[in-house]
């Protein structure tokens, strides 16, 4: 019965708060956060996450039946360590793969068959190259314009790691190395933080990353670039090719941002402006040590940068090592009508729309926004006038 009002009301309120059915599918791990994963078929749609023991768990139901969860743990148990997340795809076959729970650890990857039913998970321990897998950060699964399934992570640690990328056969049930060398090359002297690759309306995979001398979240530095239309070759914004592994000095730089000059890793966002240019979302410290957001964009023969908030008083004066608080988070540029463009914000739980110019990048105005928090509360509260009575 609750879960017919909590449908109902869900409609019943739509034209106010923009409400969809929320499904309660099982309690969750909430000590500290962490990514967890969704993914869909045709015919399914599939969640992994860390349940209220902290044990990875991935369940399914068909798209058309939310009455019919089907759960599955495997045997790995999450620690006290946000890095940790969970990655999840299908591949052409229809084969579910989940990998996670990682943090300069070995491989931790389990696989269906074709059927895609959870329950037929299985660890695999090796995907390519033992000696490789034995420092693994950050699992993404991606496709490439193929629609071939792709998967990267970090081998290494913060300072000292590199960017792996894998392709998947369907037809032998096997990864293989993507490029002959990884994506990016440390020199032993620090690592890359990525964000993307993302493919644009032009078809080409876009992606933006910090370069971090340290374990040290504020060792950040050098906002860099680059494009690829199959994820082997890359290119500088201009056309120049970039031999891989990409280092420091031949990188593709944004914005040479300084050490401890307020950009951090996972906030550089690629996203797109009204004539499907890759605009890349970062922040940094100003003139006068406030935290601000900026936006890049190629324009011509260099990279255009431009402040498009005035915060007075703020500072996110972030240092140290491991998980952080973290204050601030950023999206990339999104195409609104009338020439105008937005990012979204999150900053100590408040969501804020920057609207700016599609042409000039000036900011016209800072408005409000709704989290996702938010967003639940006033549906939640939808519910509770609906059972009440009281509407």
């Amino acid at each position: 019965m609750l879960k017919y009002l909590m449908v109902i009301s869900a409609l019943l309120f739509a034209p106010l708060v923009q409400a969809q059915p929320v499904e309660a599918i099982d309690k969750v791990w909430a000590g500290h956060s962490v990514g967890f994963a969704v993914t869909t078929s045709a015919s399914h749609i599939y969640v992994a996450y860390y349940d209220a023991n902290r044990q990875l768990t991935v369940a399914q139901r068909p798209v058309n039946n939310p009455a019919h969860w089907v759960y599955h743990k495997v045997d790995t148990w999450l620690g006290w360590d946000s890095h940790n997340l969970i990655a999840m795809a299908l591949d052409k076959d229809g084969a579910l793969h989940v990998a996670g729970n990682m943090h300069v650890d070995p491989l931790t990857y389990f696989r269906s068959d074709p059927s895609g039913d959870v329950r037929g998970l299985k660890r695999v321990p090796v995907m390519v190259t033992a000696s490789r897998e034995t420092a693994m950060t950050y699992p993404v699964f991606l496709k490439n314009a193929d629609g071939r399934l792709i998967f990267k992570y970090r081998d290494g640690s913060s300072g000292r790691g590199n960017e792996i990328y894998n392709i998947y056969d369907e037809a032998t049930d096997s990864w293989q190395a993507l490029t002959s060398a990884p994506l990016v090359d440390g020199e032993g002297k620090r690592n890359a933080y990525f964000v993307g690759p993302v493919q644009g309306p032009d078809g080409w995979f876009h992606m933006a990353w910090v370069w971090r001398d340290s374990p040290h979240a504020e060792t950040n530095h050098d906002l860099s670039y680059a494009k690829s239309r199959d994820l082997i070759n890359w290119q500088a914004a201009d056309g120049r090719a970039l031999a891989l592994p990409i280092r420091l000095i031949e990188a593709d730089i944004v914005d040479p941002v300084p050490v401890k000059g307020g950009m951090i890793n996972n906030n550089t966002v690629v996203g797109f402006d009204n004539k499907g240019w890759a605009m890349i979302t970062y922040h940094k410290y100003d003139q006068a040590g406030n935290t601000q957001i900026w936006v890049a964009r190629r324009e011509g023969n260099r990279w255009h940068t431009r402040q498009i908030s005035h915060w007075q008083g703020y500072r996110w004066d972030f240092k140290g090592t491991g998980s952080l608080n973290s204050e601030l988070f950023v999206e990339g540029a999104r195409a609104l009508e009338h020439e105008r463009l937005v990012v979204r914000v999150i900053g100590l739980g408040q969501a804020i729309d920057l609207i700016i110019d599609a042409g000039s990048l000036a900011l016209i105005e800072e408005r409000k926004s709704q989290t996702l928090a938010q967003y639940l509360a006033l549906w939640g509260a939808a519910l509770t006038l609906m059972i009440d009575g009281t509407f």
